[in-house]
């Protein structure tokens, strides 16, 4: 069974950082464009941030441009979130997932389009 499992989550204060890790057992990853997602209490899932298969392209949520990048390493088969000046709204449950196959990034973030989702991590940014 395909998987993916988030780790990295926990609680920060505002202004912090944090990185998120993606681990895929049962696949690579790098043969499939990935992405992160989350869920605040109470709101539908929205997308974070969202890498092309090769890389070439990349979209990020306009209210975490410049503070959230999004990469991958190959070698240990692993997605990352890096997650700088953290913000109160940026509490949630974050997701990584992957897709076979999407229209865009931006496609893929906006609209979910992916194949496989891990469980989620706890991510909360309080004082």
């Amino acid at each position: 069974q395909l998987q993916l499992v988030e780790s990295g989550g926990g609680l920060v204060q505002p202004g912090g950082s944090l990185r998120l890790s993606c681990a895929a057992s049962r696949f690579t990853l790098d043969n499939v464009a990935i992405g992160w997602f989350r869920q605040a209490p109470g709101k539908g899932l929205e997308g974070v941030s969202c890498l092309s298969r090769t890389d070439a392209t990349v979209y990020y949520k306009d209210s975490v441009k410049g503070r959230f990048t999004i990469s991958r390493d190959n070698a240990k088969n692993t997605v990352y979130l890096q997650m700088n000046t953290l913000k109160p709204e940026d509490t949630a449950v974050y997701f990584c997932a992957a897709a076979l196959s999407i229209s865009s990034v931006q496609g893929m973030c906006v609209n979910r389009e992916a194949n496989y989702w891990g469980q989620g991590t706890q991510v909360t940014v309080s004082s």
